[in-house]
């Protein structure tokens, strides 16, 4: 179908918005990333966002968002969040150890790790006063460090070696049970603990056939069930080039794997039910399940930008707004069906945060052209002010608009950098 000229006009100047746009968003599309909740507070939850992050405060109905700048991330992007039961939020970044003690409206790196790479966070399973750290700076000896005090504090632990740590977990079953994955140059360790992490041995990592050369070894589960059955996964470069991703299984606490998935498409993360036997793995662009007994098979939904996240018997899924017109959503039957949850196109503006914190000050400004770019509403309607004469607010006019010729922008753009994100 042949564009007016001005349709045409109109959609490869927002194509030109969008591309720097992504460049601004730290290398990527405007999309979801990951989903945290709070604990013992169903009505906080937050997500990982390509510009910073989004957060609710009543349940997922609306959500606000926390730019970059004011989080002061720069292109370090939060891998994981840890949203304490006391309130406070804490976000790796690969390089800091952020923290706000105010919901999200001012953001600080910890003093503890500044010339350190914090590269894991992880939360104890049943005591939210016990977090755990990872660094992960090349060339230097790197440490795992505890926190009794919901990372307040933080003491080094016997685990220090000359290797780049990559996670840190607590098995849910048995939090005695810790595991550290990591690597020095082509050779792979899984460091494990019985005791909390008084004591450690090192497992160096044997790979199945087919994965000689294989690097970047990443825990990415501990089963629910069972403190010796783990996943994690590897990278390798294929004979023609391409580089792929596997997942391997381990039934007897990381001393053999098997492989059990391998794709083409960068791992994002993964979870497991609360027996054991089923598990998710989400890449860029599929979310795969694999049940006890049989291979991984990839869901209908997500076709792209997935992430997953389990809370008791309810999956939480990242989705892409600009491919099926969600940004999250939930399963009960462990992701053969989806509902969603919210689009992109329904954040409802800034963070509320008060006057002279970073999120006011400097999310505001820049609230306005995101919001054009999502095709949100830049002044978002009250919940409860309603619409004078029942009239239908009117939907936005940018490249984010969700009808029109425009709309189509968005998802153009995210096939050409899917393509090329695939070619790299």
């Amino acid at each position: 179908m042949k564009l007016p000229a001005m349709a045409s006009w109109r959609l490869l100047a927002c194509l030109g918005v969008l591309s720097s746009a992504s460049v601004h968003a730290h290398g990527g599309l405007m999309e979801t990333q990951s989903y945290t909740s709070r604990r013992g507070h169903p009505e906080d939850r937050l997500m990982g966002f390509t510009r910073g992050t989004l957060i609710s405060r009543d349940g997922g109905e609306s959500w606000r968002w926390v730019c970059a700048e004011a989080m002061g991330y720069g292109s370090w992007t939060p891998e994981s969040y840890v949203w304490l039961s006391g309130g406070d939020l804490l976000a790796a970044t690969g390089k800091a150890l952020l923290r706000s003690h105010d919901g999200g409206c001012s953001w600080e790196p910890s003093p503890a790790f500044q010339d350190a790479w914090v590269s894991s966070l992880a939360e104890h399973p049943t005591d939210g006063s016990v977090l755990f750290v990872a660094t992960g700076r090349p060339a230097v000896t790197n440490l795992l460090y505890r926190s009794e005090d919901g990372g307040e504090t933080w003491t080094p632990t016997p685990l220090r070696r000359e290797a780049v740590f990559s996670t840190v977990r607590v098995a849910p079953s048995d939090p005695k049970r810790l595991y550290v994955s990591g690597w020095v140059g082509y050779a792979m360790y899984l460091f494990r603990s019985g005791d909390a992490g008084e004591t450690w041995e090192d497992l160096p990592q044997s790979l199945p056939p087919g994965l000689e050369g294989a690097y970047d070894l990443k825990l990415l589960s501990v089963s629910p069930a069972t403190p010796d059955v783990l996943w994690m996964r590897v990278s390798s470069r294929a004979a023609d080039g391409t580089i792929r991703y596997t997942v391997l299984r381990s039934e007897d606490g990381g001393r053999t794997l098997t492989s059990v998935l391998e794709v083409e498409d960068p791992l994002v993360n993964m979870d497991v039910s609360a027996d054991g036997r089923t598990s998710w793995v989400a890449t860029y662009n599929h979310l795969y399940r694999g049940r006890e007994g049989e291979s991984f098979l990839p869901l209908s939904l997500p076709t792209g930008n997935a992430c997953v996240t389990r809370e008791g018997g309810v999956l939480y899924a990242c989705g892409s707004t600009w491919l099926h017109d969600w940004a999250l959503a939930r399963s009960t039957d462990e992701g053969s069906s989806w509902e969603p949850l919210f689009s992109l196109r329904e954040v409802q503006g800034v963070h509320q945060c008060p006057a002279g914190t970073p999120v006011r000050e400097r999310c505001t400004g820049l609230w306005p052209q995101l919001a054009q770019q999502l095709g949100a509403p830049v002044s978002p309607v009250s919940p409860d002010a309603g619409t004078p004469d029942e009239e239908v607010p009117p939907k936005p006019d940018g490249c984010g608009a969700a009808a029109g010729k425009v709309a189509m922008a968005p998802l153009l753009l995210l096939t050409l950098l899917r393509r090329a994100r695939r070619r790299g």
